[in-house]
């Protein structure tokens, strides 16, 4: 299931489901833990005698974000129970503080008894195995505990209803600043006990006669729940305070649990606001002709790849944990080729910052031979991976993809080239730059001067792939730029001669001229000869993107132009899937109408290559409704996920993806940029007129 609405600080990331379940709390770092191993964590209501889940079919939801930050706007009505809620969510800016502010309506016009129900199943570690669930009456609160891993959940609810049901419906600023006066802290109840072993469904199932059995611990497979009771007025509103602080002690949540109390969560709450509104508007960017909706996406992406980025740099693919039970792994981990790509998006868009962190974090993962290998985890340990070390006959082979050791050198250029901060390059140059440019000419094909065999961007081919060849020529001439920068200029030369050799041999065996088409993907047989394999992959677009090939080429315009043909989906979904007969997620075997699910970067890889090609204004115009599609196609919180439904436009695969929402503020970038270029050189005739 997707996870609508991530929010993060870059140690402490929850997210919650479609049904508004926490599904994921990962810590310390983003995309590890997860400290409930993707399970069902519940919120629940309970009134005169009536209860329901917030999942349940009483309920009916919308679920979004306060425009421009990363505190959640959730709404929920229940004719059934008589109550609208409203939630506002967040982790704290500064500290691994989940906070949750409800405000509670009465629709039946009495006075109300409710209790909230917070349920919480402890994975600690990732698994279940010895955790501890205890009441506290120190803090009056529960805690979930496990060697050096802690979870307080705590709260408090208001004694009387402290606003109106109209601001009710506003977002956290138009909230009382004495609200706090009415408020008495601690929870009301709670309830500790076992689940999974001896069939034992869990401790939630207590919450549903609004009475908890107040069992004050329990260990091994645990879970638990707080209550926290209210009064509601008659046609009036309450207010309930829910927070959960995260540490590696006990000293550590209850201080923060602490710290909560005095500052108070309504007032953490407005801050943290405060503090992504100023964030993601801080470049006070001109959107031209885009309309609010496209704004707020993009806005949204920035906030969407700043929840996936970890304190450390590391840049999270997804944090989206059921798609574990398909190949029992997960999308939480750092690739260096979806770091480079989203770190020069973000770069581009005015946060230096992440970019630096980022390459600051991989300049240290380079191996002593000049390449990084397949995917890491967010604190820079090797993660898993299917790239073998050796072939079927055990000979050596290098388990990389080596478009991520290129697209490092292409993306740090990219940043030095518009901040032109020689103080951050030159340690980074000795352990990056040089290694892995050496690497780079180095590791070649001996027949036809290509880049040596690695595997795909898409990890299911071995073979020298056209995406990868751009990228090997990107970083080569970002290698030979850096060296002439250091004053280095034999090597500088050796770089810009084996880009040359690389180009030379691209053009030779990878077009295609009865096809009119680059291909793919070339083998080189043991006697050198040079097979080629065709099947229409919007990858090939990384021999333009990254500069090889013009891209008004004739070469270049005559594949692009079969790509978009063959790839783009023929049903009123629309969209580019990744290549022709895609089997990730298939949903049809019509390939003829629908080649493979549409994906969010190949769709806007066309758009990109528009915005290339654009020479008037009206030229763009399909780049904005593309823009469009896009939108369309977000979840209504804005998440964009990997892939959607050919037929239905239903996400797939897993949700939020950051290379999605990276490409989204890439594009809108260029698009405003070529934008710009266009309307000032239409003026520029009027001017010279104007002047004479």
């Amino acid at each position: 299931m997707p996870r609508d609405l991530p929010i993060s600080n870059g140690r402490l990331l929850v997210t919650f489901d479609g049904h508004f379940r926490i599904r994921d709390i990962y810590y310390p770092h983003v995309g590890s833990e997860n400290q409930t191993a993707g399970h069902i964590n519940r919120i629940g209501i309970w009134v005169d005698g009536d209860f329901a889940w917030l999942d349940n079919q009483a309920w009916e939801r919308t679920m979004e974000y306060i425009p421009g930050t990363m505190v959640t706007n959730v709404k929920a009505h229940s004719s059934r129970l008589g109550l609208t809620v409203v939630w506002n969510d967040c982790v704290d800016f500064d500290q691994p503080i989940l906070l949750r502010e409800l405000h509670i309506h009465d629709l039946f016009g009495r006075p109300r008894d409710v209790r909230v129900m917070f349920h919480y199943d402890s994975y600690l570690y990732e698994t279940e195995v010895g955790d501890t669930v205890c009441y506290r009456p120190q803090s009056r609160a529960l805690v979930f505990y496990k060697r050096e891993r802690y979870l307080l959940a705590c709260g408090s609810a208001s004694l009387t209803g402290d606003i109106s049901p109209d601001e009710a419906q506003d977002d956290v600023e138009a909230h009382r600043p004495h609200m706090h006066n009415l408020s008495v802290d601690g929870i009301s109840s709670w309830a500790t006990g076992t689940k999974i072993i001896h069939n034992a469904e869990g401790t939630w199932r207590d919450a549903e006669d609004g009475q908890l059995g107040r069992n004050t611990i329990a260990q091994g497979s645990v879970d638990g729940v707080i209550a926290i009771h209210v009064a509601l007025p008659a046609n009036g509103t309450s207010t309930v305070h829910h927070w959960l602080t995260v540490g590696r002690s006990m000293k550590d949540v209850e201080n923060l649990s602490a710290y909560v109390e005095q500052r108070r969560p309504e007032s953490l709450i407005r801050h943290t606001a405060s503090y992504w509104r100023v964030w993601a508007t801080k470049d006070g960017k001109d959107f031209g002709d885009l309309g609010p909706d496209l704004i707020e996406l993009y806005r949204r992406s920035l906030l969407i790849v700043r929840s996936q980025t970890d304190h450390t740099g590391a840049i999270i693919a997804a944090n989206d944990t059921d798609v574990a039970e398909v190949a029992r792994d997960h999308y939480s981990y750092m690739w260096p080729r979806d770091g480079a790509l989203v770190a020069e998006a973000m770069d581009k868009a005015g946060y230096r910052e992440l970019a630096r962190q980022f390459y600051e974090l991989v300049s240290n993962l380079v191996e002593p031979e000049g390449y990084v290998l397949h995917k890491y985890n967010p604190d820079g340990t090797l993660a898993s991976s299917w790239h073998p070390w050796a072939d079927n006959e055990g000979n050596p082979r290098l388990p990389i993809q080596e478009d991520e050791s290129a697209l490092l050198l292409w993306g740090l250029w990219e940043h030095y080239n518009q901040h032109r901060d020689v103080e951050y390059l030159r340690p980074v140059y000795r352990r990056m730059v040089r290694p892995v440019g050496d690497f780079l000419m180095s590791y070649r094909e001996p027949y036809t001067g290509l880049p040596a065999a690695s595997h795909d961007l898409w990890e299911e081919r071995y073979g020298i792939h056209a995406w990868t060849v751009g990228t090997v020529w990107a970083g080569l001439e970002a290698a030979a730029r850096f060296a002439s920068l250091f004053g280095e200029y034999d090597r500088a030369e050796r770089y810009r001669a084996a880009a040359l050799e690389i180009r030379t041999a691209t053009f030779a065996h990878m077009w295609d001229p009865k096809l009119e088409t680059f291909v793919r993907m070339v083998t080189v047989t043991p006697e050198g000869k040079v097979e080629s394999h065709h099947v229409p992959d919007s990858s090939i677009y990384g021999l333009i993107r990254f500069g090889m090939v013009a891209p008004d080429d004739p070469r270049a315009v005559l594949t692009m132009r079969s790509l978009r043909s063959s790839l783009t989906c023929k049903t009123e979904i629309g969209g580019v899937a990744r290549y022709s007969n895609d089997y990730y997620y298939q949903i049809s075997d019509d390939i003829e109408n629908i080649p493979g699910n549409p994906w969010f970067i190949c769709t806007l890889w066309m758009a990109e290559y528009d915005v290339m090609m654009a020479r008037t204004l009206e030229d763009l115009e399909p780049v904005r409704k593309q823009l469009e599609w896009v939108h369309a196609r977000a979840l209504r919180s804005g998440v964009l996920a990997e892939q959607v439904h050919p037929l239905t436009g239903a996400p797939l695969s897993v949700s939020p993806l950051t290379w999605s929402h990276s490409t989204l503020v890439g594009l809108v970038d260029r698009y405003l940029a070529r934008r710009s270029d266009l309307l000032a050189s239409s003026a520029e005739p009027a001017r010279r007129v104007a002047t004479k």
